[in-house]
């Protein structure tokens, strides 16, 4: 049934690669593996971030954010699009497809601010070390993880009442593997103006100004580096700094490249392995990062399971 914008209310058909049937049983193999080391990994580092006392500092109070966005997110879109993937049919609800497109909106704007909040923590730790707790306080982190939360909120009902306003004409296929921005705007049979600007405007606020201050940030923190004498404390900083700054490089890059990017100018199949790969592997390597380069992680997984030996108490 049409409604009175042109706009179908019926389900939507997610394309995906389903002209390439070998591919997509190849990349649905990839999806499940990659959504498994997902969830294992970010609640690995929640439960760890909660149970062990000693990582009870703002810098794992924001990285548990980071990764309950990384479950909800992956979780709004990898179940549907592996039964897609799976299945003979490539179908969603209309319902289904608005909530995908919000979550995905909300969640990405979302991250973009809290990357930059996790930068200004490192900035703290490392050129403020005497007044870092002063700084940080509870309060402050509890309100600048709230602020992010709600403005990423705010702009994916901005951004998801203006696309889905558009009219489709009766357009239902959806060129990508979930209901994402560009490929629901491509759907439209008019030209909107105002969604370009709004999301270009969007992307200026969600995307170039934190990283902007991530790169300032950043640029600060080097020069206190450089006047370092301890090649302990040194390396400490490099393997904190430099796990956020990898997580930073892959989250910024893909998003900014799709993004900020002319629609016109990105192929098809271009689009769609970006959507995959910071849908799936984006979040899947953020724990890995943080595990990996980091000592006190590690150390507190061997705590909780028991595997460090502890010392005898006298």
């Amino acid at each position: 049934m049409e409604t009175s914008n042109g706009s179908s209310r019926t389900d939507f058909i997610l394309l995906g690669f389903s002209d390439r049937p070998q591919l997509e049983r190849i990349i649905s193999v990839v999806v499940f593996i990659f959504y498994i080391v997902t969830l294992v990994g970010n609640t690995t580092i929640i439960l760890v971030s909660y149970l062990d006392t000693q990582l009870h500092t703002p810098m794992y109070f924001f990285l548990s954010n980071l990764s309950f966005l990384d479950l909800c997110y992956t979780t709004s879109i990898i179940p549907q699009m592996l039964v897609n993937l799976w299945g003979p049919k490539k179908s969603i609800t209309y319902g289904g497809c608005v909530l995908q497109f919000f979550f995905a909106l909300d969640l990405g704007a979302t991250e973009c601010l809290l990357l930059a909040v996790m930068a200004y923590d490192r900035y703290a730790a490392v050129c403020q070390p005497l007044h870092y707790t002063v700084i940080m306080h509870p309060w402050l982190c509890q309100k600048m993880v709230l602020t992010a939360w709600i403005s990423g909120l705010g702009s994916a009902l901005t951004v998801c009442s203006l696309t889905l306003k558009l009219p489709r004409c009766g357009h239902r296929e959806v060129d990508n593997f979930f209901c994402e921005m560009p490929a629901l705007i491509k759907m439209a049979c008019v030209y909107s103006k105002v969604i370009e600007v709004v999301v270009f405007a969007l992307g200026v606020v969600f995307l170039l100004v934190p990283l902007s201050l991530i790169l300032i940030s950043y640029g600060i923190i080097t020069q206190a580096v450089m006047r370092i004498k301890s090649a302990a404390r040194w390396r400490k900083i490099l393997n904190t700094c430099g796990s956020h700054l990898t997580v930073v490089t892959l989250f910024y890059g893909t998003i900014i490249y799709m993004y900020m990017k002319p629609q016109a100018s990105t192929s098809q199949d271009e689009g769609k392995f970006l959507t995959l790969f910071y849908t799936i592997v984006t979040p899947s390597l953020n724990p890995l990062i943080y595990t990996l380069r980091n000592k006190d992680v590690k150390s507190a997984v061997r705590r909780i399971l028991w595997i460090e030996k502890w010392p005898a108490k006298s």
